[in-house]
This record gives structure tokens, C-alpha cells and sequence, in this order.
């Protein structure tokens, strides 16, 4: 087992503390901010979930992402060319049980939901602070690889750590694959508490982005560029079959692979890796070919997190172990001839701050790689 190396806090997402900003429903355009918000003419059809959430259903050829410049007369690519080699897939149109089963949404076939902010009924609308903001704090705990990617995959475990509800903060875990010099392109899925967001407390699956060259960060809506064009999960959505401590695990499978033709990043979730959506080739520079690094883990973020960390992972420390400490498995990487394998060089596993959040028992079995991490932050 090699020896544990710190990951530098700038292998971090930097484009994860968002701040709500808006009060009703109104029409924005590009170049104007980063935020985004839903016309009313768009709207096919809006309901509130069990639990408080907002969806409007959106044909699917209208929503909002495609208004972006770079996206202009891009067909909407309904599925992946071809599939990574030996991958279960589901139906796009199907309602296969998941690992972990998102709320219910039964959107028409052609449509999409979006979700609306929990707070003020818009879009989950938000700017976001730069990349290289000085006053964004940042901590992680997982592993990372170097080299040519073209995917990666893992399974998540699903918890809901303690994040203070009036913060700023938020507490993710994360897969993140990205390209580029010192302005880098990056795509991510996972899951969050994130307060500032999303408005509350729980946990729930989330996609980001950052165009490097032009230093835009994003996170599922919040910019427009995303290609949504499953009708029955959306951004945003709250994950509520949570793992409890000592006992039930649940988890969640999440895989973003280059589709080969097209050159669109795809994102698939769940236990049949059932097609969730996009990012287009042409919405980057850097990253449209290939990735060259991945990112598994946990970090949290936000501008207390020096002087009041909050949880990581199950809010254990990694030596506790399964069913205690939180864990990501099946960790691999795609190459180049479209099969993923798991990686034997060019990564290594560590923690910023490991009084707060530690990494341990890194093991490799058929299914790839696996992790333990986490930690109590501030409440150790």
C-alpha cells in the first residue's frame, strides 16, 4: 500500500458555493449573468412533490440549456451513440428500480422537469463565485488519477451529512474528471447538501461544470449548456432512501463517459446506468477530446469551513469502516478503446486536513478500486 499523499486543495471543484439571488419568475439572457431563470411560456406543466419540491415540465426541445449561443441548431441527442463495452443499460423511457430511487417524477414522454428553487418557486437560479476566489474555503478526502480518461464510474455511497443550515457551506461527494492548463475545463456528478442551494438540508444529486477558458462555473440549471433528456429524473432531485449509521447502505452508481461519435460527455445513473443528459462537446475548450484527471471523493466547501467544517461522508472517520464510514467502490476509469479498467499507476489517495477527514482501507478488487473517507469536521 503506498503512502498517503495530501491532495492539494487546488485539485478541488471550484465552482461549487453558489448564492441565491432572486425573488420571482423572469426572463434572463445570455451575456446578461450566470443566473438563469424559467420563462412562463416554456412551461408545459408545473407540480409540487410530496415533500415541497417544484417541477415544470418543459418539451424536452425547449428547454433552457439550448438557448445557449455556442448550442445553436444542436439536435438534441436522445441517447449515447454506443455504450461503454459490457454496460447494463436501462431504457431511457423505462422505470427500472435504482440502487437508490430519487422522488418520483412522471414527466410525458418529450418532456423534461426542472426544478425550481425550494425557497422562491424559480429555477434553482444562483451566481457563482470565480474560480480562485479568495474567500472560498475548501477540504477534501478521496483519490485521484493522472492520465488520459475518457470516463469514469464508481458507486456512491448515499449519505446526508450535517451542513448548517444558514451557512454558505455545502458537503458533497464527488466524481470529477477535467482537462486543461491552469484554466481547466471540468465535469462533475454527485451528490450534496448544499442550504444555499438548494434550500434546506437533504441530500440530493447534483451535476457541475466549468468552462475553463472563459472561467464560468456552473451546477445543474444555474447555466445554461446541460442537455437534460431523461423525463423521469431531474437535476436537483432529493435522494431519500438515506444510509444509516451501523446500518442499512445505500448507494447510487454514477458514470459520465465520451460518446464516441458525437463527442458528448454523457452522464448515467443509477442500477441499470440509465441515460441522464449531457454536456455538448461545444460547450468546451479544453476537455472535448479526453479528460486528464479524475477526482473520487468527499470535500466540503464554503466560507466557514476553516472555522466551523461541516460533516463529510456519514460524519465517521475512514478507520471505522463499512456500514460506518462512508465508502465509494467500483472505481475505474474508461480508455481509450472504450472498455474501463481499473488504474495501476498514476494515482494516489489523501486527505487536505486529516484531523478533520481521513481516507483508509484503499482496496482493489475485480470491480475496481475502493475507498473509505470522511470525517466529523469542526465536531470532532
Amino acid at each position: 500500500m503506498r503512502e498517503k499523499q495530501t491532495i492539494r486543495v487546488t485539485l478541488l471543484l471550484s465552482f461549487l458555493v453558489l448564492v441565491t439571488k432572486g425573488k420571482g419568475i423572469r426572463k434572463k439572457y445570455y451575456g446578461e449573468d450566470n443566473t438563469l431563470v424559467l420563462p412562463y411560456q416554456q412551461v408545459n406543466k408545473t407540480i409540487q412533490m410530496k415533500g415541497g419540491d417544484v417541477y415544470d415540465y418543459i418539451d424536452v426541445n425547449a428547454q433552457p440549456s439550448l438557448s445557449d449561443p455556442r448550442l445553436k441548431d444542436h439536435k438534441i441527442q436522445m441517447q449515447p451513440s454506443s455504450f461503454p463495452v459490457g454496460l447494463d443499460i436501462d431504457p431511457l423511457l423505462s422505470h427500472s428500480e435504482l440502487q437508490v430511487q430519487p422522488s418520483t417524477i412522471d414527466c410525458p414522454v418529450g418532456t423534461v422537469p426542472i426544478l425550481r428553487n425550494n425557497r422562491n418557486f424559480t429555477m434553482a437560479a444562483h451566481n457563482i463565485e470565480g474560480v480562485g476566489s479568495t474567500d472560498l474555503q475548501r477540504e477534501a478526502a478521496g483519490i485521484q488519477y493522472h492520465g488520459d480518461v475518457y470516463g469514469a464510474r464508481a458507486s456512491l455511497n448515499v449519505y446526508e451529512p450535517k451542513v448548517n443550515k444558514d451557512s454558505k457551506d455545502l458537503s458533497a461527494t464527488w466524481l470529477q474528471i477535467k482537462n486543461g492548463g491552469e484554466h481547466r475545463d471540468k465535469i462533475g456528478v454527485g451528490l450534496e447538501v448544499n442550504p444555499s442551494f438548494s434550500g434546506d438540508t437533504f441530500v440530493r444529486f447534483h451535476i457541475g461544470w466549468a468552462d475553463g477558458l472563459y472561467k464560468k462555473s456552473c451546477i445543474d440549471h444555474s447555466c445554461r449548456g446541460f442537455v437534460l433528456v431523461n423525463h423521469g429524473w431531474g437535476l436537483g432531485t432529493r435522494l431519500k432512501l438515506v444510509s444509516v449509521y451501523d446500518g442499512p447502505q445505500w448507494e447510487l452508481k454514477v458514470n459520465i463517459f465520451k460518446d464516441p461519435i458525437t463527442k458528448n460527455w454523457w452522464v448515467l445513473c443509477g442500477k441499470m446506468n440509465s441515460p441522464i443528459g449531457y454536456w455538448p462537446s461545444a460547450l468546451f475548450t479544453f476537455i472535448n477530446h479526453k479528460g486528464d484527471y479524475v477526482f473520487w471523493g468527499g470535500f466540503v466547501q464554503g466560507p466557514t469551513v476553516s472555522s466551523n467544517a461541516p460533516q463529510m461522508g456519514s460524519g465517521h472517520f475512514a478507520s471505522e469502516g463499512f456500514g460506518k464510514a462512508a465508502h465509494i467502490r467500483n472505481i475505474q476509469i474508461l480508455n481509450e478503446n472504450n472498455s474501463y479498467i481499473t488504474p495501476e499507476e498514476n494515482f494516489d489517495y489523501g486527505t487536505t486536513n486529516s484531523t478533520l477527514y481521513t481516507v483508509d482501507k484503499f482496496h482493489v478488487d475485480t470491480a475496481g478500486m475502493s475507498i473509505y473517507y470522511g470525517g466529523p469536521g469542526s465536531a470532532v
